[in-house]
């Protein structure tokens, strides 16, 4: 990390990151998302970052930000190609947009790539905050680091991380209005939502990482 920013070689080495994670977290989304789902997002979770990783890093620094995050939005879409998979491309494609032109993202960078990611889920999911899905946690990402001024991006990341989590724990109050679980209605209250908690240990693990790099 240098002069806390991030480059496509922070980018590379935190889809990496993300692998990782994914990976051990399978099982336990496998669990999560069986309550009142299929049971798939575990595999479709750790299949997408696993794909995009490893093209990230076929793919190399020198190609810039922007094509790396279309890259993996490409590569999420084919290796993943269900629902919360499509979701995820969506918002890393849209995030490649917003930050295009850029060779390294500064707080405000990093907001307009977590508001491209939000609209674009938004978007494709038709859904709306209150829902009890991704965009609950997506919302509150996007809206603190746009409220993050000044703030070392590190920081900024810290506190969008925070609000994601205590969005996670309010998911539990909500009724699944789409998806599998929509099914459920009253049966999800209670339930903290399986796709808003990838939401949030995709933003968790970039605060931790970007921490990390300083």
């Amino acid at each position: 990390m240098t002069d806390r920013t991030f480059t496509s070689a922070d980018l590379i080495d935190l889809f990496q990151s993300w692998k990782q994670l994914f990976a051990e977290q399978r099982e336990f989304l496998i669990a999560l998302d069986g309550q009142v789902g299929d049971s798939d997002l575990g595999i479709t979770m750790s299949k997408a970052f696993a794909a995009a990783a490893d093209a990230l890093a076929t793919e190399g620094e020198a190609a810039g930000i922007a094509k790396l995050l279309r890259t993996a939005g490409t590569t999420m879409a084919r290796a993943a190609p269900s629902t919360m998979g499509t979701l995820t491309a969506t918002g890393f494609l849209r995030a490649s947009k917003a930050i295009d032109g850029k060779d390294r993202l500064e707080t405000a960078d990093m907001a307009a790539f977590w508001r491209a990611f939000r609209d674009g889920v938004a978007e494709r999911g038709k859904a709306k905050v209150g829902d009890k899905t991704l965009l609950d946690v997506l919302d509150p990402i996007a809206t603190t680091l746009e409220a993050s001024g000044r703030a070392t991006l590190p920081d900024a990341l810290k506190a969008a991380a925070d609000a994601a989590r205590d969005a996670l724990e309010q998911t539990k109050s909500m009724v699944a209005q789409h998806g599998k679980a929509a099914a459920f209605q009253q049966k999800t209250l209670g339930l903290q939502d399986a796709g808003a908690t990838v939401g949030y240990l995709v933003i968790r693990r970039m605060a931790d990482f970007v921490l990390g790099r300083l």
